[in-house]
């Protein structure tokens, strides 16, 4: 049965409670334990699919097609575990769940309320396959005091008081700002936190501190004496240059020990860290730098694009170079020439996105791509873009569009070489969409297989002919426009197992431009680079060598 680590954080978001999930159960691994990572979110949206990324960064997409968020891409990055459904839960989710027992009748007409019904639900969320793994970390989203989070902070107390002693433990993240003017670094902040935690019946066993430099001996017998912790358990999470090093700096700081011993395991098997050893040594002894643009529409937050701009570091570090990613807003090209802004970039990637804004830019550095021979890569709308671009410029279909335009501006202005993907095969049955569908949950989701053709650029790249690739869209390119564009020299050179979806495009005549209408970046990792993103960086970096 597995033991459960519960992590929660304090004093402000974004301290990177996920990655130090993520480098935890890294570090777990090294030492022969089997580990799964799960995140529970206080919003009530049932699932981050319908958010903006300007709101919650990107939308990480499982195997199974859950859409959740991407503090599970983190997870997966750092331990190889690929996520499930069941690794990934909303309030929305939890009352939704709730509601639907009652209409039911399930409760057997008992009054619902917070206390049973709804901490009942959360803990047998996070009990889902407590059989298979030696350690269940769950990540409670938002900060404790936030009164969204209440009914997780109450569910996981009562489920560490329903387990037997000793099998469940609490991390607790928090801020210690170093003031400046007077010079100091102080707990205070870190001390109320934990005191709000303690109110609401968690005492943590591990404080996890983040701070721009290491924590003096003083300040950790302070926090260590009124937060009531060990102070060998008071663990420093200074800034680092990469996440990558996240596993090493928390291995140095003693944390996979801290969580051992509160455990009681002794003796710890020894921890093998030759992997993560590598993976920083790729990064930090780099033989060059390429420069890749980003040419998107959520430009403003990286992490909109978070999973692509770690796979291209992935595939950087397979080809030892250091990949320098620059933002381009895709908006620009539609007033301006797109050339003097791509001048000088090594590659060009253009990646997912929904809706009409920008995507004239997008079509316009998919151009620049193909006419100027810099290496391409399109991901799903950026596919989409590229093959309407062809269709315009080279194949003579000069009102080439996509009806997802069209749907958005209610009337009709495109020749749809993009049209709404109204059914497919998933497993062994057919899925059917309409238009005007819920937008949550309705696309095409999860992994797909796929079939390449012989003696095309991807069957190189990827050294085979067959690959499941992870999808979330809900407009396809339009089979029946394949002869007009091969004919010009784009090859349809992945579809779908029956013939009907285009998942891959290349043009024949040039060094290295591909569009693909799933996400590569999903399935990238430090220690595993993700074919496409390999061999991305690799023409990138020949590309270099000539300019």
């Amino acid at each position: 049965m597995a033991r459960f680590i519960f992590i929660t954080g304090g004093v402000v978001s974004s301290l990177g409670k996920g990655l130090a999930s993520a480098a935890l159960g890294a570090l777990l691994q090294a030492r022969g334990y089997s580990v799964r990572l799960r995140k529970l979110d206080p919003y009530l949206n049932v699932d981050p699919g319908t958010m903006s990324p300007f709101e919650h960064g990107e939308v990480f997409v499982t195997d199974d097609g859950a859409e959740t968020d991407l503090d599970l891409g983190h997870y997966e990055r750092f331990t190889g575990v690929a996520a499930r459904k069941t690794d990934s839960v909303s309030s929305g989710r939890i009352y939704s769940n709730v509601l639907e027992k009652e209409r039911r009748g399930d409760y057997l007409g008992k009054t619902i309320q917070v206390i049973p019904h709804v901490t009942n639900e959360i803990k047998d969320f996070i009990a889902i396959g407590e059989d298979e793994v030696d350690f269940m970390l769950c990540e409670i989203g938002g900060t404790v005091g936030d009164i969204e989070g209440l009914p997780f902070f109450e569910a996981i107390r009562q489920f560490s008081q329903d387990k037997p002693r000793g099998q469940c433990l609490f991390m607790h993240l928090t801020l210690l700002p170093f003031i400046k003017a007077s010079g100091e670094l102080k707990t205070k902040p870190t001390q109320h936190s934990v005191k709000e935690l303690r109110s609401i019946g968690l005492a943590p066993d591990i404080l996890v501190c983040r701070s721009e430099g290491p924590i003096p001996k003083k300040e950790r017998e302070k926090l260590a004496l009124f937060c009531n912790v060990r102070p060998d358990s008071v663990i420093a999470a200074q800034d680092l240059s990469t996440i990558y090093d996240a596993p090493l700096a928390y291995h140095r700081e003693g944390l996979d020990q801290a969580v051992l011993d509160a455990f009681q395991i002794s003796p710890a098997p020894k921890p093998d860290l030759t992997k993560w050893e590598d993976v920083s040594d790729r990064i930090h002894n780099a033989e060059g730098q390429i420069k890749v643009a980003i040419v998107g529409k959520y430009t403003q937050l990286e992490d909109a694009y978070k999973s692509i701009a770690e796979a291209l570091t992935h595939g950087g570090m397979a080809n030892r170079v250091k990949v320098k990613v620059e933002w381009v807003d895709a908006e620009i090209f539609d007033t301006e020439d797109a050339a003097p802004h791509l001048e000088g970039f090594h590659a060009i990637l253009v990646p997912g996105g929904f809706g009409e804004r920008g995507t004239e830019g997008k079509i316009k550095a998919a151009q620049y791509a193909r006419e100027h021979k810099v290496p391409y890569l399109g991901i799903c709308l950026g596919m989409q873009m590229a093959v309407i671009e062809a269709a315009r410029n080279a194949a003579g279909i000069s009102e080439a569009g996509s009806e997802e335009f069209d749907h958005e501006s209610g009337k009709r202005r495109f020749e749809p070489v993009v049209y709404h993907l109204k059914e497919w095969v998933q497993g062994n049955h057919k899925v059917e969409r309409k238009v005007g569908d819920d937008k949550g949950g309705t696309m095409r989701l999860g992994a797909y297989d796929a079939v390449l053709a012989e003696g095309s650029k991807v069957a190189e790249v990827y050294g085979g002919t067959s690959i499941e690739e992870r999808h979330r869209h809900r407009y396809e390119v339009d089979i029946k426009y394949r002869d007009k564009l091969e004919k010009v020299g784009l090859n349809f050179s992945g579809m779908s197992p029956d013939g009907r979806l285009p998942e891959i495009v290349e043009w024949s005549d040039h060094p290295w431009f591909i569009g693909v209408q799933y996400h590569p970046e999903l399935k990238s990792k430090p220690f595993a680079p993700h074919p496409l993103f390999r061999d991305f960086v690799r023409a990138a970096k020949e590309t270099s060598r000539l300019v």
